[in-house]
């Protein structure tokens, strides 16, 4: 009988986010619509559903980054990185209860309790805010 995966969550397979040749502490970066982490430009990530299909969420995450690149390049700024609001209460990564990401939560970045730092479980939720939400929304800093 096996009771344990051993599953250790590894960030982003381990790789060294940096950011004008300083590495960046995920530790000390908020979540942004799930998908973007604070202080990191041109960064974009996707993490699934833990439940629904994990592919919504991919599907969505696409669809946005093709969105930004496209108001980018209309507007002629070069860098998106979200700006972290410091009044915004920091809360656990994710909201699972399994052993593999308890464990791994004081290496993880943060989630806001708000909008648009609150990560949602709610593929209808971010349908509203991933797909239909304005690029340009006083929280993503283009230049």
């Amino acid at each position: 009988m096996v009771t344990a995966t051993g599953l250790n969550l590894l960030a982003f397979g381990g790789m060294t986010i940096s950011v004008d040749q300083q590495p960046v502490d995920l530790t000390q970066t908020m979540a942004y619509k799930a998908m973007m982490l604070s202080g990191i430009p041109n960064f974009a990530y996707t993490i699934g559903y833990t439940n629904a299909s994990w592919t919504l969420k991919a599907d969505l995450v696409a669809e946005y980054v093709c969105r930004l690149l496209a108001h980018l390049d209309a507007t002629g700024a070069r860098t998106a990185v979200p700006v972290r609001d410091p009044e915004i209460a920091e809360e656990p990564f994710m909201d699972f209860s399994a052993g593999y990401v308890l464990r791994a939560l004081d290496r993880l970045p943060k989630q806001g309790s708000t909008e648009p730092w609150k990560l949602r479980q709610n593929y209808v939720h971010d349908v509203r805010t991933i797909r239909r939400g304005a690029i340009d929304d006083g929280v993503l800093s283009l230049r």
